[in-house]
């Protein structure tokens, strides 16, 4: 299994993952890589998982070298750490890459892995990010807002009367208290300034189907009403670094199968493999297709390792391997 670590200001969102997907996900504050909680936190978390491999990104400098101790110190393993060094997946048309927060990068490989380009990144954090990878698959800026717990708690430590305030949906557009207005004013007008600037891109990029997607902590609540926002993943910085760690493992061994196909129907797609020209050792690297006819249905059909013969209706045969990004 794959240990991710997403450090941020405020949390630490863990990932548990393999080669297809995220299987577990915890946050712990960041502050616990400082007394030594955290690594306690992970241990119990992870229970009897055994980690073959870390990765990491963060904008704690700080705390990545605790995170990195941790990793090494118990499972011999020094973390991949998400630079513009080390990314995979998009290109970099930025004038001091240097300067761009990891996770940021994390979120445009995940996006432009899943929906294609160009695609926007809002990222509700402690700050409020905008990641954009143009249609050359480049990631080429973004823009940075003040987060919405960010601006409420400022508002409640800068003044006298203002209260502390939990965030949540709210109806009226008419405060009938104080806290209710607050609320009005961070949920109603958050999304308006989430919405203006998503016009401001699609008019930059000419692209007014633009696919955006939303992540962070209150992605959900802030995208709810907000039809702009195509897509909600609050997993997406984690899938980008898990994408990052497997483009960076050797190629894939030849595929084999998990089992002998037991019938004339299995058989089909192995035959229509062979009349391909596609062989059982032949190497397929990941993220290739092949496509057949299968004479029939094949709807018992030879499995792979790393993925599967599929038939559809109409014979057509499929060969679908994990996509892993090129390096």
């Amino acid at each position: 299994m794959i240990l991710l670590y997403d450090i941020g200001n405020t949390h630490t969102h863990l990932g548990l993952a393999d080669a297809t997907r995220i299987r577990r996900q915890l946050d712990i504050p960041t502050k616990g890589w400082f007394d030594n909680s955290a690594g306690q936190q992970v241990m119990q978390w992870l229970g009897s998982a055994s980690i073959t491999g870390t990765a990491l990104c963060s904008v704690v400098p700080r705390a990545t070298a605790f995170v990195s101790s941790f990793s090494q110190n118990t499972w011999g393993l020094l973390p991949l750490e998400l630079t513009p060094t080390t990314l995979r997946g998009v290109g970099i048309d930025y004038p001091k890459p240097a300067t761009i927060g990891p996770d940021r990068l994390a979120n445009a490989v995940a996006a432009h892995h899943r929906f294609g380009a160009p695609v926007v990144v809002v990222d509700f954090g402690t700050a409020v990010t905008f990641d954009v990878v143009d249609r050359s698959g480049n990631y080429v800026g973004g823009v940075i807002a003040p987060g919405l717990a960010a601006m409420t708690e400022y508002l409640h430590e800068k003044t006298a009367l203002l209260p502390r305030i939990s965030i949540r949906e709210v109806t009226r557009s008419i405060g009938k208290s104080t806290r209710e207005a607050m609320l009005i004013g961070a949920v109603h007008g958050y999304r308006g300034l989430v919405r203006e600037l998503i016009m401001e891109l699609k008019k930059d990029l000419h692209c007014p189907r633009l696919k955006v997607a939303a992540t962070g902590g209150y992605a959900k609540l802030i995208s709810a009403r907000l039809p702009e926002i195509t897509h909600v993943d609050p997993l997406l910085t984690l899938e980008g670094l898990r994408l990052v760690w497997l483009a960076h493992q050797p190629p894939l061994p030849y595929p084999r199968y998990q089992a002998k196909p037991r019938s004339h129907a299995a058989q089909r797609p192995l035959e229509s493999m062979a009349r391909a020209g596609l062989h059982r050792d032949q190497p397929l690297a990941a993220g290739n297709t092949w496509r057949g006819t299968a004479g029939g249905r094949g709807r018992a059909v030879p499995r792979f390792r790393h993925g599967s013969v599929r038939a559809n209706g109409s014979g057509e045969l499929r060969f679908e391997t994990e996509p892993l990004l090129s390096s």
